[in-house]
């Protein structure tokens, strides 16, 4: 999953799951009023021949509060919903809705870009794509990434450089490469 245009602003937040079936949107629909405000609404899809979801559709999850969408299929309305700012992160764009027919449950295991996702994982979002963090190791996560900010933060790039060509040459030699 990528953003749908450069540089989106960087969301995190607890999963809100949806399944919708190729051709069919009306859970993602439903979900904007059901989710909590700081919610990522989560898609199972894999269509790429119908839209999930539209400018109105983020407009009113936007406005609900809710953080982004991050969808296993395509939307449409792109300049509408870049204008306003809502952070998509899907597969692509098509200009053809999808119906609004099948009713499935919410909050179940989905597989997202070929990630198993539960409600309630921490999905964390930015230009570079995607990671979802499994709810019960968020905080274990989040400790080891705030040790890893701060050790880059106190390294100087010399110090990065040498650290780095001794790890790379141990790697060769121990691999037999002479040069």
């Amino acid at each position: 999953m990528r953003p749908l245009w450069p540089s989106p602003q960087r969301v995190a937040g607890p999963a809100f799951t949806v399944r919708c079936p190729r051709g069919d949107n009306l859970m993602l629909h439903a979900a904007i009023h059901r989710a909590e405000p700081g919610s990522v609404i989560v898609v199972e899809s894999g269509d790429m021949d119908y839209a999930l979801a539209g400018g109105n559709v983020c407009a009113v999850a936007q406005r609900r509060g809710i953080a982004a969408f991050v969808a296993d299929g395509v939307i449409r309305d792109l300049a509408e919903v870049r204008a306003m700012g809502f952070p998509v992160f899907a597969r692509g764009v098509i200009p053809i809705p999808g119906t609004k027919a099948a009713v499935e449950p919410f909050n179940v295991p989905v597989r997202c870009g070929g990630v198993r996702v539960h409600a309630g994982d921490v999905v964390v979002a930015d230009e570079e794509g995607v990671v979802v963090v499994p709810r019960d190791r968020r905080e274990q996560v989040l400790l080891d990434a705030r040790a890893k900010l701060a050790k880059e933060a106190a390294e100087s790039l010399d110090v990065w450089e040498a650290a780095h060509r001794a790890r790379i040459d141990g790697i060769l030699r121990a691999n037999g490469f002479e040069g």
